[in-house]
């Protein structure tokens, strides 16, 4: 028996709905969502309202290490945004169409651009720990879509344009504040890699003659659904570890956290300046 929900208007209305009840008259024009190791940007937000995953109605609850899982809505360097603190993937068991919701519910909002992060291990053996890199097109090769099922019209088109999923302008921003910072910031190609298990070494060789410059279990399925609605997106991947096979040395989730506390002042400052520049 399918007991899976209807993903109608109606189903993301009710997450909105509640949202808006908490929030009153704020209304978020930038959304963010923080990856594996990135939860402190969070404490930079002046809250107005903090929600917990789990009050949301029709919403997910996040399940990896380290994402507290809660909805931050306040100003960061004088911009209204709504911050997720911890977000969703497809190993925690989650179906990809249930992916799109934090999404779409920014949609109804009325936030009108998305900043997605993550933490990635580097195929491009020129990259270090701690790097930052602008996402300029990524690479999906697993069959599912957050977008597979009936279109919901309301969200944008059937058949997408996914040319541009990570806005030209947004990136340019981004390399900017990196030529101010003493990280360093590249730009290139996210690996979406479904996990939760780490690429083989081999795996890694064949990303990096696709192209793939960094590799990671997240982000696109976000990028897709803020492309479909028409939302301007910038993906930025923290540099957490050298892939499998570059260093020749087993891998380990506890790198994230580390790196992460590593370049915590030069990460916090980058975003910081990259909110301030926003337009």
């Amino acid at each position: 028996m399918n007991d899976r929900p209807v993903f109608n208007y109606e189903y993301y209305q009710r997450s909105a709905d509640y949202i808006r009840k908490q929030i009153g008259d704020f209304k978020p024009k930038t959304g963010i969502i923080l990856g594996t190791g990135l939860g402190d940007v969070a404490d930079l937000i002046e809250a107005e309202c903090i929600i917990p995953y789990e009050d949301i109605p029709n919403f997910l609850t996040s399940k990896a290490p380290g994402h507290k899982g809660r909805l931050i809505v306040g100003r960061f360097e004088g911009r209204k945004v709504i911050c997720m603190q911890g977000r969703f993937h497809s190993y925690d068991g989650y179906h990809f169409e249930e992916l799109s919701i934090p999404i779409r519910v920014m949609k109804i909002l009325g936030t009108q651009r998305v900043i997605i992060s993550n933490a990635a291990g580097a195929v491009n053996t020129e990259y270090r720990p701690g790097d930052i890199m602008v996402i300029k097109d990524h690479i999906k090769l697993t069959g599912s879509s957050p977008m597979r099922g009936p279109n919901v019209p309301e969200f944008g088109e059937r058949f997408f344009d996914t040319t541009n999923v990570y806005t030209p302008e947004l990136r340019k921003i981004a390399r900017q504040v990196g030529e101010d910072s003493e990280l360093t910031v590249h730009e290139g190609v996210y690996f979406f890699y479904p996990g939760p298990q780490f690429e083989t070494p081999a795996e890694i060789r064949a990303e990096r003659i696709l192209g793939a410059d960094v590799t990671g279990m997240s982000t696109v399925p976000e990028a897709l659904a803020a492309a479909q609605c028409k939302m301007p997106c910038l993906g930025l991947s923290l540099v957490a570890n050298m892939a499998a096979g570059v260093l020749g040395q087993p891998l380990s989730g506890d790198e994230v956290e580390e790196t992460a506390k590593m370049v915590a002042p030069l990460l916090l400052d980058y975003f910081k300046k990259l909110i301030r520049k926003l337009p």
